[in-house]
């Protein structure tokens, strides 16, 4: 999970100077957004709690009541600031190193989806599975937060639709094509081109994801690869924790003329908090920084110490740039500038990204309404906040869920990879 955005750093909230916290909500705007939140669940695409549960707290669910933030890693998320997020349904992500392929692959996504197997049962007043939209619709009614499981690599699958399956009946609802490197499926945003987008394969796998209702998710894969997908899918495409690449220029963000074509396809773009892929300025300082880092490598060999403090030194003298709530707004108004109302949502990413590198107030699930507050103050309607926060997603599941229902006399796909002993 380090290598997930290079290290998950610790601190808290507290240590955020002054000027750069997030400013109080007026009562009367909370007011509107729990009214919103409560007839609409908020949905957010994308939680990396299990994974920072599997590699700092020994796969542990315990301890998750409250005050998460104060352990010695800190976390983003537990129950009581997911109810004060009024977070209604969450996709947790299983996810693994895209160096890991074949069996091992699979059994490491088992040992992750069993980690939000015993999360929901210990915390049954507050969790609950959901496998449809129906599902999300009632549970949030109930006063709880839905859970539902995203695979975040097409490598997950070891090269088995056996295993889709599988993980499907298991509660997994989505499948990002590829992660940081390519994949058998698909070409990854941040590797060369290996297959110019979908393999012959990933055609397939995303065939029989339309065929058992799984969504497609297009985070982290290549600009081509979003183009083959969207034209093979029956189904409307997400990208569960994504960005547009018009106000970041990040190759995981979305550009414009992918974001054009999701009208017609039906899709959601869910809009990530990450300071590198919201805000340029801090794209670039994590790029300087590398480079600071890979000099200081090379010119202190074997004197880890003086390495350490002379990149500290240099963030001293090089703060990162501050990244806020309204550059997050300001990609969703992108994206609805070419895509429309229909066609966003949000995918914080939380647990997944450094914990100072989320805008001042958004690196908790409890800051959701921060950004719904910004959003009002842009004179956005009810209607259209309540689509952000989930009608867009509860749309695109019942589209899924009709796909598939439609494709109940095709055959299953067994166009499995061979990977070797």
């Amino acid at each position: 999970m380090a290598t997930k955005h290079f290290l998950l750093l610790a601190g808290v909230l507290a240590m955020i100077p002054a000027a750069l916290q997030a400013q109080p909500i007026d009562p009367k705007v909370q007011a509107r957004i729990d009214r919103i939140l409560k007839a609409t669940p908020l949905i957010d695409g994308h939680n990396d709690l299990p994974g920072q549960l599997a590699d700092n707290y020994k796969r542990s669910v315990e301890g998750l009541t409250s005050g998460t933030d104060q352990r010695k890693v800190p976390l983003m998320t537990d129950m009581a600031r997911l109810h004060q997020g009024d977070v209604g349904a969450q996709f947790w992500s299983v996810f693994i190193d895209s160096s890991i392929h074949g069996d091992e692959a699979i059994r490491q996504t088992l040992q992750e989806i069993d980690i939000v197997d015993r999360m929901v049962h210990a915390y049954p007043n507050d969790l609950e599975m959901a496998y449809t939209a129906d599902d999300i619709v009632r549970i949030h009614r109930e006063g709880k937060i839905a859970s539902l499981i995203g695979i975040e690599g097409g490598h997950q699958i070891g090269g088995s639709l056996a295993a889709l399956r599988q993980f499907y009946r298991l509660g997994a609802r989505y499948m990002t094509l590829a992660h940081f490197t390519n994949s058998d499926v698909a070409d990854s945003a941040t590797d060369d081109p290996k297959w110019n987008g979908l393999s012959p394969f990933g055609k397939t796998v995303v065939g029989e994801m339309n065929r058992i209702g799984m969504l497609v998710d297009l985070a982290h894969v290549s600009a081509k690869t979003m183009k083959d997908a969207i034209a093979v899918s029956k189904a409307p495409v997400i990208f569960s924790h994504s960005s547009a690449m018009a106000v970041a220029d990040h190759p995981r963000n979305v550009p414009d003329d992918v974001l054009q074509l999701l009208p017609a396809n039906g899709g959601v773009v869910m809009v990530n908090f990450y300071s590198g892929y919201v805000s340029d300025a801090a794209r670039k300082w994590n790029a300087d920084e590398g480079a600071e880092e890979a000099r200081l490598k090379a010119l202190l060999v074997g004197r880890p110490k003086e390495r350490e403090a002379a990149l500290d030194a240099w963030k001293k003298a090089n703060p990162e740039p501050p990244t806020t709530v309204g550059q997050v707004a300001d990609h969703i108004e992108h994206i609805v500038k070419m895509a429309g109302y229909d066609h966003v949502g949000i995918g914080g990413d939380l647990d997944g990204i450094p914990y100072e590198e989320a805008p001042a107030g958004m690196n908790s699930v409890s800051g959701y309404p921060l950004l719904f507050a910004e959003l009002i103050r842009r004179g956005w309607s009810d209607e259209n906040l309540a689509k952000l926060a989930g009608r867009n997603v509860l749309r695109v599941m019942r589209q899924a869920e009709a796909v598939s229902a439609s494709m109940k006399n095709v055959p299953p796909a067994m166009a499995d990879i061979d990977t070797g002993p």
